[in-house]
């Protein structure tokens, strides 16, 4: 028997654990053989404050401090270049206007990022207002949290069954273990509707998208470590420094059913090829792709709290592309909401996050 029980070990369910450790016992359920195994290990990594629709814009700005300074913090500087032909005037305008960039000349974006071919854009804007997140040493700080407050972390624990008795929840595991607990936390990613299901719980309507991701040589051994991480308007793709590559990517948004998700050969390659339109440098081999499931309730917010037809059933899914950025301030409500306090979030964006939105 324990207290609360999460299921899922992508940052969703791990950040949410490590605030619900000091309410009391908490186990975590992980099926994989590892935690951050699916999405989680497929991110980004950029924290941007302005991405998303206001309710995830405030959990984004209310999450900054901690991500810069709790356990010696996780950031560090990266920056945002955005770039466009004429033909794409009105994207650009909404996307520099959304992510409170500032309009450039050409000098300073070829400054930013020396291989752009300035004979193929026409705008540019900078943001200094974008970093770098250190996702494995914040998935460690969590798994540490819940680990110091007596909490346990169980991986290869498939669910397989869940019952709801008069007072508890019972979790049938693989290979036959039985759990059970006064709180159930869906933070299941791809799988939170199945989970729900499975618990008799209605569910919200999540629809994973994949996006696919594709690693590249840096272009003529350049070092761009200090290059930002640059965007086509619209978010038709992006590419990003990464251990002394590129990654980049068509920014796809594929709808799938939950799986383990692999990079789209032909989507990949129309991406790099939007990329490469705008660069000097050819893209000669691909070093390694992969692909991850952005996770999205209808509205494209997040779905954080205990359900309103059963409270004992919380809610911590539906994190799309915002899981890292948003986890400090999304797991600190989901514990502020199970104890009963005060939310440190302002009232309407608490419930613009509620699960009785789709109730």
């Amino acid at each position: 028997m324990t207290d609360i029980l999460v299921i899922g070990g992508g940052i969703a369910g791990l950040s949410a654990a490590a605030r619900l450790s000091h309410l009391g016992e908490v186990r975590l359920l992980e099926r994989e053989t590892a935690l951050g195994y699916h999405t989680s290990g497929r991110s980004a990594a950029l924290f941007e404050e302005c991405y998303g629709k206001p309710a995830v814009v405030a959990l984004n700005r209310a999450s900054h401090r901690y991500l810069a300074e709790a356990n010696g913090g996780v950031l560090s500087p990266r920056g945002l270049l955005m770039i466009a032909g004429s033909d794409l005037k009105a994207e650009f305008d909404a996307d520099v206007a959304a992510m409170e960039l500032d309009l450039i000349d050409k000098e300073r974006a070829l400054a930013l990022w020396p291989d752009l071919n300035p004979a193929n854009f026409t705008m540019a804007a900078y943001g200094a207002h974008a970093w770098d997140i250190d996702t494995d040493l914040l998935m460690q700080n969590f798994a540490r949290e819940v680990k110091a407050n007596g909490g346990t972390i169980s991986t290869k624990a498939e669910v397989r069954a869940i019952r709801k008795t008069r007072s508890d929840w019972e979790v049938e595991l693989t290979p036959g273990e039985t759990v059970t607990a006064q709180i159930l936390v869906n933070a299941a990613g791809s799988w939170a509707d199945k989970i729900a299901e499975m618990a008799g719980i209605s569910t919200i309507g999540f629809t994973p998208y994949r996006r696919s991701m594709g690693r590249i040589p840096a272009p003529s051994g350049a070092d761009v470590s200090g290059w930002p991480m640059i965007f086509g308007a619209g978010e038709t793709w992006y590419a990003k420094p990464d251990a002394g590559a590129l990654i980049v990517s068509p920014a796809e948004e594929f709808a799938m059913e939950p799986h383990d998700a692999f990079a789209d050969d032909m989507t990949l390659a129309e991406g790099i090829a939007r990329y490469e339109e705008h660069m000097q440098t050819p893209v000669t081999r691909l070093l390694s792709s992969w692909a991850g499931l952005r996770t999205f309730a209808p509205d494209r917010q997040l779905v954080l709290g205990p359900d309103a037809r059963d409270p004992s059933f919380v809610w911590s899914a539906g994190q799309g592309g915002y899981g890292f950025q948003t986890s400090p301030a999304a797991s600190q409500l989901v514990a502020d909401l199970v104890a009963g306090r005060q939310p440190e979030l302002d009232g309407k964006t608490v419930t613009a996050l509620s699960p009785a939105r789709f109730a």
